[in-house]
């Protein structure tokens, strides 16, 4: 009886441990939840903010598309000598396991010229590029919501235009590239 009894109790506590590898099975790379703000007026831009659960390896975000929006920019805003100032940026880390948020007053997105249908519907399709594997694209819908009060010194109320964002993207990166460095 005894023999049995062991392997019984073996066979019982390798199914238990198999149950627990599979519980702590990393979560994989994720956009979790995220949202657009229209501009105050149709010639501004709107603004993304969203949120992104790291999988198992450190990856980083490279583009963030749609094909419902003329352009899509990667941004920071940053305090320089009491200013706060914004530049585009060409990547940003996910670390594993842990979280990347783009929000107000910190890494965003600028989005001009949505088109008109998206924001009827209340939604903008979005493909989120990663530099994992196969340069993994996550698709994820965010939801579109009305311009807010700009009040002044808020990241609305920037003239992200004025900025010179945009005029020519080759200088931008060179000199945030230049910043990195």
């Amino acid at each position: 009886m005894k023999p049995f009894a062991f392997a019984a109790l073996a066979a019982t506590a390798l199914t238990l441990s198999a149950c627990g590898d599979n519980l702590g099975a990393a979560k994989p790379l994720n956009v979790v939840s995220g949202h657009v703000v229209m501009g105050a007026t149709p010639d501004r831009p709107a603004v993304g903010y969203f949120r992104v659960q790291g999988g198992p390896q450190p990856v980083q975000l490279v583009a963030v598309t749609t094909d419902l929006a003329q352009r899509v920019e990667m941004h920071e805003s940053l305090r320089e000598n009491g200013v706060m100032t914004m530049k585009p940026i060409t990547s940003a880390d996910v670390p594993a396991k842990g979280e990347l948020v783009f929000k107000q007053g910190g890494k965003h997105l600028m989005i001009w010229g949505i088109n008109g249908a998206a924001v009827r519907a209340g939604k903008l399709p979005m493909a989120f590029v990663f530099t994992n594997n196969n340069n993994e694209r996550i698709l994820f819908d965010m939801v579109i919501k009305p311009a807010e009060g700009a009040a002044a010194g808020s990241e609305a109320a920037m003239d992200h235009d004025a900025m010179g964002h945009g005029e020519d993207k080759g200088e931008d990166k060179a000199a945030a590239d230049a910043a990195k460095q």
